[in-house]
């Protein structure tokens, strides 16, 4: 029996961003083989489709849907197609964010309110959605990925990915104690530097526009002397929406190889 025997789950953003492991597709891959059911969603259906392939070809239970996570009406056809597909929702992961730099003046409006739509608005519709099956059902468990920009400076003006990344912790705080009465916990993991996918184009410029130079860098910060991947907040995530972790709610789990831990 594994960790997640039993256990529905929908992961969005369980796609990955460019080739490799991003942070959802590994959630998702784990999730399954620790013996969940799993409702991979993705923007882009060949990313979904791509990590339900992976769930399938080591026997594992995966179905896919897409949608935009901006967008109320498919965060809830999310939600539905996992029940309808699975029973119920027990876990809900929130995996989907978008990286965009600059500060107040460098940053655009609409810079500004892309990011926060996909990473800040996502949380709360995916959530609003979920919820009212989780209650009826007697509980749940939600895991928001937000990032240790929401609580330290990084090296480079990061205005809206750090904002919408901080206002994730406190809405997965609210979600927590409103509903713990209930069965539902909800927790947040906090990633570090990553070698992900998804920090190549978006993140490059700000170390000169080389990417080697920026991995190389991104190492060199890192106090274990290398970025952590997409395993490192996948298993961290595992753990929360287990019932190893029934008693922990409205927790952020820092996942950064001690980097938050330094004043300089």
């Amino acid at each position: 029996m594994g960790r997640m025997a039993g256990k529905r789950v929908l992961v969005t953003g369980a796609g990955s961003s460019g080739e490799g492991w991003g942070n959802g597709k590994a959630a998702a891959v784990l999730y399954a083989r620790e013996g969940a059911q799993v409702l991979a969603a993705d923007l882009r259906r060949e990313a979904a489709e791509e990590t339900r392939d992976i769930i399938l070809k080591e026997g594992g239970t995966c179905e896919i849907a897409t949608g935009n996570v901006a967008q109320s009406k498919d965060c809830s056809a999310m939600v539905q197609a996992c029940v309808e597909a699975f029973g119920g929702i027990d876990v809900l992961h929130n995996n989907v964010g978008i990286a965009e730099t600059g500060g107040p003046v460098e940053a655009s409006e609409e810079s500004w309110n892309r990011v926060i739509a996909v990473n800040q608005t996502s949380v709360f519709l995916t959530c609003k959605h979920a919820l009212p099956h989780m209650v009826a059902q007697g509980g749940g468990s939600i895991v928001n990925v937000s990032s240790v920009a929401a609580l330290r400076w990084i090296g480079f003006p990061y205005a809206a990915y750090s904002a919408s990344k901080a206002a994730v912790l406190a809405l997965t705080q609210n979600i927590a104690l409103q509903y713990a009465g209930q069965g539902i916990r909800a927790n947040c993991v906090l990633p570090g530097l990553m070698h992900t996918p998804m920090i190549n184009a978006p993140l490059a410029d700000s170390y000169g526009g080389d990417v080697d130079e920026m991995i190389a860098k991104r190492d060199r910060i890192s106090p274990t002397g290398k970025m952590g991947n997409a395993w490192d907040t996948a298993y961290a995530a595992l753990f929360l929406a287990s019932d190893e972790a029934r008693y922990i709610n409205g927790a952020d789990l820092v996942v950064d190889g001690g980097l938050s831990g330094r004043c300089a």
